[in-house]
């Protein structure tokens, strides 16, 4: 995007923020660069403070979250970095229903005593902000996983802002395209960029966009420090994925929508559980986990698999993991709808779910 073009729409940026100049004889995609190693005397120095690969990545996806991004080495390498700026003893709201790495770092640092951490239900705003009081960190998820409840983010980051307190939110369900936390008030947005924004169950890697420039140093010398830093050509791969992240949503949630409907009819699925947008649904089966378990067994096109947002169509039943919280429903499966045929798609779930038809 430059001053001439302020207004392009986010399609128009997934496909055309950090690429080269357009200047005779250059590539038209940023190339990879493997290195460890630079010339003495420019920015750069050292391998683990910046890679050229890394910044076209970076530039993209800040371009469609509406700040300045940095990449990770995996998401959680990212979750970790946000999670130092919390000081000792200081106080983290988060959802009960998260992404299952993030409360087990949130867990690992209270047990360590070096945070405090309240749980809430996301969806009571008014519990939410009472929360805030005192807090150093608000962290959300909307929507949540697996539970695919919505949070209010602005009045959210209002409540938490009031405070002092950072205001961050996972946008790894949504996805820049859907939304943009940074324009209702957070502070900083997170990323599993192994998810979406890379899009082909191929690449592992974290993000955090912020609009703050002071912020932005400090995050960055965070992850100087540690070294969290992602691979070239995961990179690479990341970027090239972002290119079609608008085409590829589009497709998954118009295939999720439709399917959504047809899971609410069906005898066997006592909840559906749809935002409305994203690809992501979540399904409670009326026989419980012993039905989910089969489910996941029985189809041919749907892959039994952990991971989300790729191009394939996965499912889980989220509860199979010991750290997955207790209020998740015992047959509650994570339906990740990706771009395949939807009556194909259909056609498979359908078969599998008539089997656990209980007369």
């Amino acid at each position: 995007m430059t001053e001439d073009s302020p207004d392009l729409k986010p399609a128009t940026i997934a496909v055309t923020a950090g690429r080269p100049p357009h200047e005779p004889d250059q590539p038209l995609n940023t190339p990879i660069t493997m290195t460890s190693t630079y010339v003495a005397g420019g920015a750069l120095e050292y391998g683990r403070l910046g890679n050229p690969t890394w910044t076209a990545f970076e530039e993209a996806l800040g371009a469609l979250e509406g700040g300045r991004c940095l990449a990770f080495s995996s998401g959680l390498a990212a979750v970790s970095t946000v999670l130092d700026l919390v000081g000792q003893g200081g106080k983290v709201v988060a959802p009960k229903h998260s992404y299952t790495g993030t409360l087990l770092q949130l867990a690992d640092l209270e047990s360590r005593g070096r945070i405090t951490t309240e749980l809430v239900d996301i969806t009571d705003t008014a519990a939410v902000a009472a929360a805030c009081v005192d807090a150093a960190l608000v962290w959300f998820e909307s929507p949540t996983n697996p539970a695919l409840e919505l949070a209010d983010i602005a009045a959210i980051a209002a409540a938490a802002r009031e405070e002092g307190a950072y205001v961050v939110v996972d946008n790894t369900f949504a996805t820049p395209l859907l939304q943009q936390p940074l324009s209702l008030g957070a502070d900083i947005v997170v990323h599993s960029a192994t998810k979406y924004l890379a899009g082909h169950s191929d690449v592992l890697m974290g993000a955090i966009a912020t609009a703050d420039d002071e912020l932005y140093a400090v995050l960055k010398g965070r992850r100087d420090l540690t070294g969290s830093t992602p691979g070239t050509f995961e990179a690479w791969l990341a970027l090239r994925g972002l290119r079609t992240l608008h085409l590829r949503i589009e497709r998954a949630q118009s295939n999720a929508t439709e399917l959504a409907r047809r899971l609410s009819e069906h005898a066997a699925v006592s909840e559906t559980r749809y935002p409305g947008f994203g690809g992501i649904i979540s399904i409670v089966l009326a026989g419980e986990a012993l039905a989910a378990d089969l489910l996941v067994q029985k189809t041919s096109l749907w892959v039994h698999a952990t991971s989300l947002g790729g191009v394939e169509s996965t499912f889980e039943r989220r509860r199979r993991w010991k750290a997955e919280p207790a209020t998740i429903p015992d047959g509650l499966v994570r339906l990740s709808v990706g771009v395949e045929d939807i009556d194909d798609l259909w056609r498979d779930l359908v078969t599998a779910l008539d089997t656990l038809i209980v007369e």
